[in-house]
């Protein structure tokens, strides 16, 4: 198979079980080169979505087409072109961090000599040349995640797919995980990744669909999803108890600025959030904080999914 103008096509895709809906009649497509993210909440369809790109969960409608292929019929194909990171990492326990990456490069018939090499290039890569004969129980989290981004890396994929890739891991761990996503992206590696995290989508993405309840509720960059649906700044104050009825308060929301109120805080959204709190001060507001800050993604989520928590 050659590859295609577009890696991932997916129209009116769809997938059911029994009378749940995961993914509601979707369209979008993943171009060579880019990062492209699934962004939403639990239950939201990102996941079903990822295992019908996969090629292990069969569309209930609706048209998909990976790396120029139909999966209903050539899912074998292109199983062997893809890089895979599950959700959750199912490393080999009983092997060490190499043989975990030797192992599976032998289902690709990989010549031996090869595989050695490349496992070695790989754990060099993320980082875990020093834990080649470890096992991988002693791991931390976020090595077991490098050791599982390593191994998907073995069949030198087409498409990498990555589910959650550092749901779990802290702070160190993530941002070492991306910046090695970040040199595969430099490499050319096309990636699809789900992500919950706004900024992991909003530092590695470079189109990304917001997903709800199955459906795709906005599609775009990170950049042009801020830019459409929030202003430049966000104002948050947090109120003294009393406060919220005072005049100055009231002018903001009769000026047709956009407000919302989350539980002692009310975000204000402004293209220059330091005039608004220095009108808001002389119009004789004293609150107990101000927090002048960028809109980020987080915004654009929260505007579009709502703030209140729906288990699926």
């Amino acid at each position: 198979m050659t590859q295609p103008e577009v890696l991932v096509e997916a129209s009116a895709l769809t997938k059911h079980f029994d009378d749940f809906v995961a993914v509601d009649g979707i369209d979008f497509e993943v171009r060579p080169g880019e990062v492209f993210g699934f962004l939403g909440p639990n239950g939201a369809g990102k996941s079903s979505t990822m295992r019908m790109i996969g090629c292990v969960s069969p569309a209930t409608g609706g048209v998909l087409r990976v790396l120029g292929a139909d999966p209903a019929t050539d899912g074998p194909r292109i199983r062997a072109r893809l890089g895979v990171v599950p959700q959750e990492d199912n490393l080999d326990t009983e092997l060490s961090v190499l043989d975990n990456l030797i192992l599976y490069g032998r289902y690709f018939g990989i010549a031996k000599p090869v595989l050695r090499q490349r496992a070695a290039e790989l754990l060099d890569f993320v980082q875990l040349s020093d834990r080649a004969d470890s096992k991988v129980d002693p791991l931390s989290g976020g090595m077991k995640r490098r050791l599982t981004i390593a191994r998907s890396l073995m069949n030198e994929p087409d498409l990498l797919l990555l589910d959650e890739p550092t749901t779990g891991l802290d702070p160190q761990a993530r941002h070492l995980v991306w910046e090695r996503l970040y040199r595969l992206k430099q490499d050319g590696v096309t990636q699809v990744l789900t992500t919950h995290y706004m900024d992991e989508a909003e530092r590695l993405c470079d189109r990304l669909v917001v997903m709800d309840g199955g459906s795709i509720v906005d599609e775009g960059s990170p950049s042009e999803l801020i830019s459409r649906h929030v202003t430049r700044e966000v104002v948050e104050l947090r109120l003294a108890e009393g406060a919220s009825e005072t005049e100055a308060l009231a002018s903001i929301r009769t000026s047709g600025t956009r407000t919302e109120t989350v539980a002692d805080r009310m975000l204000i959204y402004a293209d220059d959030g330091d005039a608004l709190v220095a009108g808001l001060l002389d119009g004789g507001l004293r609150p107990e904080s101000v927090l002048v800050r960028r809109s980020t993604l987080e915004d654009v989520f929260l505007i579009l999914t709502g703030r209140t928590l729906i288990e699926y």
